[in-house]
């Protein structure tokens, strides 16, 4: 496999040489690790040039209908945009963005516009380094939005965040109580609360919601000094507000860019990231250490046996790793 070749071929925007890049990125051969790390390296200077939006919401808030609103919207402004996922529940459902991917059949259709699942069977920490990889190479193609959709949840959203410039939350209104489903947790890295299918009887629904939504942020603190978590509306459906949406980014851009906020959390992410691989490949290294590996199973059952503590069971693995 040529990299060079691949490299140039992203670079001018191919697809097939892009979809080649990503599934390089996916296997697990050791060989092709290797050469899709050398593929990143020298795709390297052409990233970094995109919107990274991360886009996560309750179930039926409409996320499928507002993504393809939102992307055609984009692409006909010009831009080329990029839908990616992280679904850690993949390796037991199948995930459900192979259905996004059949609901978002006008945006699949579009020249400007690339849908890419996330890998099935993976754990949540396999799919994020696949999707952060995966957006490099969107970006190294010309991709200047890309959008990464949480399927699962919990975790999952905390993973998105720390990869992208922006965290989206969306919201529904007149599903009961809007703030009983509010998770203090997602609510703290949202940068903005959108509240979709703002429209019809919904529409007075939608205005009560976002008020309660505002009065909820004021309990939280901000995450940036310079930012004030916005509360939103729009009905994706039928097209209404999503131009708003995109204003708010940009003026979320700007500002952050003023105040050098932006260029400091991709540093942060990225020293972040780097940590987190680097305990990925320890854990790896550990675990199938060969001594290790003769211990692990006796020290296990004796922790599941309550013979031993868990603390002293892994000072032992490890006195075990250190002697070689």
């Amino acid at each position: 496999m040529n990299i060079d070749q691949i490299a140039t071929g992203i670079r001018d925007g191919q697809l097939r040489a892009l979809a080649k890049g990503i599934t390089l990125i996916e296997s697990r051969r050791p060989e092709h690790i290797q050469q899709a790390g050398k593929l990143l390296e020298t795709l390297l200077p052409a990233t970094g040039n995109s919107l990274r939006i991360g886009i996560s919401g309750v179930p039926g808030a409409g996320k499928s209908t507002f993504i393809e609103a939102f992307g055609l919207h984009l692409t006909r402004q010009g831009h080329r945009v990029a839908v990616l996922a992280v679904d850690p529940s993949s390796q037991i459902s199948g995930g459900s963005i192979l259905g996004d991917k059949t609901r978002m059949e006008e945006l699949a259709r579009d020249v400007n516009a690339f849908i890419r699942p996330s890998p099935s069977g993976e754990t949540l920490g396999g799919v994020a380094r696949k999707t952060r990889e995966t957006m490099l190479l969107c970006e190294a193609a010309g991709y200047d939005v890309i959008l990464v959709e949480t399927v699962g949840v919990g975790q999952s959203e905390i993973t998105v965040a720390s990869m992208v410039d922006f965290f989206l939350l969306m919201q529904l209104a007149g599903a009961g109580d809007e703030l009983q489903g509010i998770k203090k947790g997602v609510m703290e890295i949202a940068d903005a609360i959108l509240i979709n299918k703002a429209d019809g009887d919904n529409l007075t629904r939608a205005k009560l919601a976002k008020q309660q939504y505002l009065n909820a942020l004021h309990i939280l603190r901000p995450r940036s000094a310079h930012w004030s978590v916005p509360v939103l509306t729009c009905s994706a459906l039928h097209h209404q507000g999503i131009d708003e949406v995109w204003q708010m980014l940009c003026r979320y851009r700007q500002t952050m860019q003023n105040c050098h906020e932006f260029e400091e959390k991709r540093r942060q992410q990225a020293r972040d990231w780097m940590w987190a691989l680097l305990r990925d490949e320890l854990q790896h290294l550990f675990i199938h250490d060969r001594n290790v590996a003769a211990l692990l199973p006796q020290v296990e059952q004796a922790v599941i046996d309550g013979l031993t503590t868990p603390g002293a069971a892994s000072r032992r693995l490890l006195e075990r790793f250190r002697r070689h």
